[in-house]
């Protein structure tokens, strides 16, 4: 067993019944990701991507399979996780959802005061902390809800999709600041995602899934030089071919292998 690994998926599975009826969301997943390695799912809608990460977080219990989340260091939590919206607490101010986790694991003052206030000027948000949710933008909760999981100094995130609900300029911005927090931490990070322009921007490893029942099919290695921007990655050749080749995977997967299926790649191609 490598004593680099930090998370290990082998054989994983999970069905949800209803009355009379059952769906398969994901079928014999198997994968590891490395400590200190930032690694996209990236499959079709309703390929289960959720569901496999909502399994890891603790939050579903498999059907079948196992997991293992290794915990390295036992002062710090094993993992966070950071969802789609909705992340922030509403009563809390944004300095004190910040805040939040290192509170609930009784950290020191001192150290709860130094992460918090660090966080929240990395991400934008000191002039802000004193704000309630409803009074920030969208963008703005987002960005509480990564200086919070980074705050609370977790070894694995474990993030869903999290800029999906947010205008093209907030996520470019966003993507680019997670970059920037994740190359300094170095935390393990797995990042699910839609989006082939976002998983080539962030990644180190992409983990393509196949249509429900999902399961792992390729994985392509970015290996693009570090630090990244969204511009640099769309005007590389080599990612635009993968961009192409990631495109018709997901194509074929929605439709399911026919024969005559269009392929026809979205306005934003490179």
């Amino acid at each position: 067993m490598s004593s680099d690994i930090k998370i290990r998926v082998h054989q994983l599975s999970k069905i949800f019944f209803r009355k009379n009826s059952s769906v398969h969301a994901i079928r014999d997943i198997n994968f590891e990701v490395k400590n200190g390695e930032f690694v996209c799912l990236l499959g079709p809608s309703g390929c289960g991507k959720t569901t496999l990460l909502r399994i890891l977080a603790g939050l579903e219990k498999p059907s079948g399979g196992s997991y293992e989340m290794i915990h390295g260091d036992r002062n710090k939590p094993l993992q966070s996780m950071i969802f789609q919206e909705k992340g922030v607490i509403p009563w809390m101010t944004v300095e004190e959802n910040v805040a939040f986790g290192l509170r609930m694991r009784h950290a020191p003052k001192n150290e709860t005061k130094e992460r918090t206030d660090y966080y929240l000027k990395k991400v934008g948000l000191w002039e802000f902390r004193k704000l309630y949710p409803s009074e920030i933008s969208g963008g703005m909760k987002q960005r509480a809800s990564i200086a919070r999981a980074f705050a609370n100094d977790p070894e694995i995130l474990l993030m869903d999709e999290p800029f999906a609900a947010l205008d093209e300029q907030n996520k470019y911005i966003l993507q680019e600041e997670l970059l920037s927090i994740w190359e300094e931490t170095k935390k393990t990070v797995l990042f699910i995602t839609h989006s082939i322009d976002e998983a080539l921007l962030l990644s180190d490893r992409i983990l393509l899934m196949s249509a429900q029942p999902g399961t792992i099919v390729r994985e392509k290695i970015i290996d693009l030089p570090r630090p990244r921007k969204i511009a640099s990655v769309r005007s590389n050749p080599k990612m635009g071919k993968e961009f192409v080749d990631i495109w018709k995977h997901l194509q074929e997967a929605v439709n399911g292998n026919l024969k005559g299926a269009t392929t026809s790649l979205p306005n934003e191609v490179y």
